[in-house]
């Protein structure tokens, strides 16, 4: 079935609202990255934490580059993101935890990294069709 004129104007501005959406997305990302620096530049050291918060710009970055270059997202991307985001805040609140909180994060990580290797799995032995 034929989408008609109106469908067809919905999904134009939709697409340029999306388009629009992702560079606010990618020029916050970039001045993130640019404040990241300054941080590291002012303290005049790095810590795991910085280290850790540019990876985070990086998979953003990298998410970003996938999405505009295919067109599809994979749900890696974010979760791999959420990895990262849970580690840097163990690191950076591992004092003022308790023993309960640092293992559900532990244990967060762990299941996210699961689903990571779930939804790998999946891609390899049930590949998508392109029908």
């Amino acid at each position: 079935m034929k989408p008609n004129r109106f469908t067809q104007f919905a999904q134009a501005i939709m697409s340029g609202i999306g388009q629009i959406v992702l560079l606010v997305i990618t020029l916050a990302t970039v001045f993130g990255i640019a404040q990241e620096i300054g941080i590291i530049w002012s303290n005049r050291a790095i810590a795991v934490s910085d280290i850790l918060m540019l990876f985070l710009y990086l998979e953003v970055m990298s998410m970003l580059n996938h999405y505009l270059g295919s067109g599809n997202l994979p749900v890696r991307y974010p979760l791999y993101i959420g990895i990262i985001a849970l580690a840097r805040f163990l690191v950076l609140d591992i004092k003022e935890l308790d023993g309960l909180r640092m293992f559900a994060l532990s244990g967060s990580i762990l299941l996210i990294s699961l689903a990571i290797l779930i939804v790998r799995y999946g891609h390899v032995r049930f590949p998508y069709n392109d029908d």
